[in-house]
């Protein structure tokens, strides 16, 4: 955003210096000429600027001034920011996680109906179709059998979660039969508070959701911000006799390592170029039928709106994580340093014999741009296929589904 006059090296030059009186008696003597030079017609010369370089040297310091003036005014603010007094969290009851808000009748956009699920639960899920996150925490839905509803959600206007305080996706709404409503928020913790409510049956998940309690926080600039804390910690009332202390550490890790690591390739990837991001949106278009759900004009407002601005995130989000330049390298670095670590372990998944909550996470996140030109390149082009397809069909095949039983 973002004249130097040089004498040659060894040269010198002199000149003769020229008194006051000097010059009056050579005045005298050619007084025609001086007279000729400096008439009462003509005023002696002067530096006269252009008016061109002076509406340049204007328009400098104008800029300089609003830079200078917009620089200390945001350190101000920054420096305000971080003298602001931390933020005070009060302790939280069971009875905090209840829905406060009343959820309006909405058009459900798919249902998904298991006979053997025997949980009781209603369970509504606020999502983006092409939002990993989302994606990820369809898949333990499906993966455990779950029963749901699916609430498509315009990207760009929101409409359909104008009802919470909280706006961003996923969310879950989760109906007990006894008839207490929850508000699950924050795919981790969605994913954590569930998978601890199935493995666990003598907890309810009103229990097991106020193990997750929002806190709110001011980061090093001082801006305040949101967090679920445990979130990627399982809860057990007694400590878990099928599971070593080594297999939940090392699932905790890279559940972790999907929402710090590879999450971040994946946009600068799908929206790589323009016309990448418009195909991506239409396939997006396609697979959450937005033909049904939305007007035409929120339809086209979202693909071409929503194209061109994840084509300028893409490029930014390259920069802040520093992917390669060509950035299908970055990607499949990762899914190969995945697929390396699930063979290290000795089994089909990280999990061993059957997928666990990392597997989910991983397939999750990837499954978002599959029918996208760089899910195609990174089936290809790395060594991630195997388990890709393995964990898929576990998910389709609801594996997870024998925890339904006796809930």
């Amino acid at each position: 955003m973002y004249v130097v006059s040089r004498l040659r090296q060894g040269a010198c030059i002199t000149r003769p210096i020229l008194h006051s009186h000097s010059f009056s008696r050579l005045a005298q003597q050619h007084k025609p000429f001086v007279s000729k030079l400096y008439s009462t017609n003509q005023s002696p010369p002067s530096a006269k600027v252009p008016p061109s370089s002076s509406k340049k040297s204007h328009l400098l310091k104008v800029v300089i001034g609003s830079v200078i003036v917009g620089t200390g005014y945001a350190l101000y603010e920054r420096s305000k920011a971080a003298k602001a007094p931390p933020i005070g969290n009060p302790q939280t009851s069971p009875e905090d996680f209840l829905l406060k808000e009343e959820v309006p009748e909405l058009k459900v956009a798919r249902r998904f109906v298991n006979p053997s699920d025997q949980t009781g639960l209603k369970l509504t899920l606020f999502q983006y179709q092409p939002c990993p996150f989302c994606c990820k925490t369809r898949a333990l839905l499906d993966y455990y059998g779950l029963s749901y509803d699916v609430i498509e959600v315009n990207s760009v206007t929101r409409t359909q979660v104008k009802w919470s305080d909280y706006k961003k996706v996923p969310i879950l709404v989760a109906e007990t039969p006894s008839g207490q409503k929850m508000k699950l928020t924050d795919s981790t913790m969605i994913i954590s508070a569930m998978a601890s409510f199935l493995t666990d049956k003598s907890q309810s998940l009103l229990e097991v959701v106020s193990c997750f309690p929002r806190i709110n926080y001011r980061d090093h600039d001082g801006k305040e911000k949101m967090d679920v804390m445990n979130k990627y910690f399982l809860m057990y009332k007694d400590a878990p006799t099928h599971r070593t202390k080594e297999d939940i550490v090392n699932e905790r890790k890279w559940r972790r390592w999907v929402d710090d690591e590879l999450v971040h390739k994946l946009s600068p990837n799908v929206y790589r170029t323009p016309s990448e991001a418009l195909q991506a949106f239409y396939w997006f278009e396609e697979m959450g039928d937005w033909k049904e759900h939305f007007a035409t004009w929120e339809r086209y407002l979202v693909i071409y709106f929503g194209a061109l601005v994840m084509w300028i995130i893409g490029k930014r989000l390259k920069s802040r994580h520093h992917l390669k330049d060509d950035v299908r390298t970055s990607l499949y670095d990762d899914c190969n340093h995945w697929a390396k670590q699930v063979k290290k372990r000795g089994g089909r998944f990280m999990g061993g014999d059957k997928p666990n909550l990392a597997d989910l996470g991983v397939y999750g996140v990837l499954s978002a741009i599959e029918g996208c030109d760089a899910f195609t390149d990174l089936m290809k082009y790395s060594d991630i296929r195997p388990w890709f397809e393995a964990t898929k069909e576990a998910i389709q095949s609801h594996e997870g589904q024998y925890l339904l039983q006796g809930r």
